[in-house]
């Protein structure tokens, strides 16, 4: 199992910082879902700002969440 995220600061280019259990940092790039389904939504920025870290992931407040272990495998190292 990959490491789950424990902090998040969601970036002015729909990006986020995300700080893992293991102490890692990495930048995950939420544009290419901007774009379907649920996630159209977080287009708003003032929404997009609005993520929390919670039960190991990223969430929004009208429950869209991403997959941890996709957080860790398809975001980049700082």
């Amino acid at each position: 199992m990959n490491p789950r995220v424990e902090t998040v600061a969601p970036q002015p280019d729909y990006s986020l910082i995300l700080t893992f259990r293991n102490g890692e940092q990495k930048r995950y790039d939420c544009q290419p879902l901007l774009n379907f389904g649920v996630f159209q939504e977080l287009r708003q920025l003032s929404y997009f700002f609005q993520v929390k870290a919670e039960h190991g992931t990223v969430v929004w407040p009208h429950e869209q969440d991403i997959c941890p272990d996709t957080l860790y495998l398809e975001s980049t190292p700082l």
